[in-house]
């Protein structure tokens, strides 16, 4: 009883949205809070692309360093019995058929020859399959 105002003071009021609702004001009256806590909000940057295909940039990647864990151990194992024997086989890594676009240089490949298949190779991922006696093979 006799809490008049209820804590909302006699002067100001308790009105429902005096300052707008949501994010109302954010370049006028509410200026400072969005510049201070929110720079960058307003405005735009870069190039629209309209109409973009998402499947046209569709690239998964996968890098040098795990390369043998895509196949199974024993293939690496029966890799190096033939690089001891300096046979001229090699296995070969399809990298379509495990679901990867395209080989990054990033690690280092263990010194058995090895045959990958890829739509696109990197330069270092290229060199360095080459270093260690083995080949590319661009897929289309």
């Amino acid at each position: 009883r006799s809490h008049v105002s209820a804590g909302h003071g006699r002067i100001g009021k308790h009105r429902s949205h005096p300052g707008g609702r949501g994010n109302a004001g954010g370049q006028h009256h509410h200026r400072i809070l969005f510049d201070k806590y929110h720079p960058g909000y307003f405005g735009k940057v870069g190039m629209r692309h309209w109409h973009k295909l998402n499947n046209r940039y569709h690239c998964p990647t996968v890098n040098l360093e795990k390369l043998w864990t895509l196949v199974d151990a024993s293939v690496l194992e029966n890799a190096k019995a033939l690089a001891a024997s300096n046979s001229k086989e090699a296995p070969v890594i399809d990298l379509d058929k495990l679901g990867y676009f395209k080989l990054l240089g990033k690690g280092r490949l263990p010194r058995v020859p090895v045959v990958v298949k890829a739509k696109y190779f990197s330069k270092d991922a290229e060199a360095k399959i080459r270093a260690v006696g083995g080949a590319c093979v661009l897929t289309a």
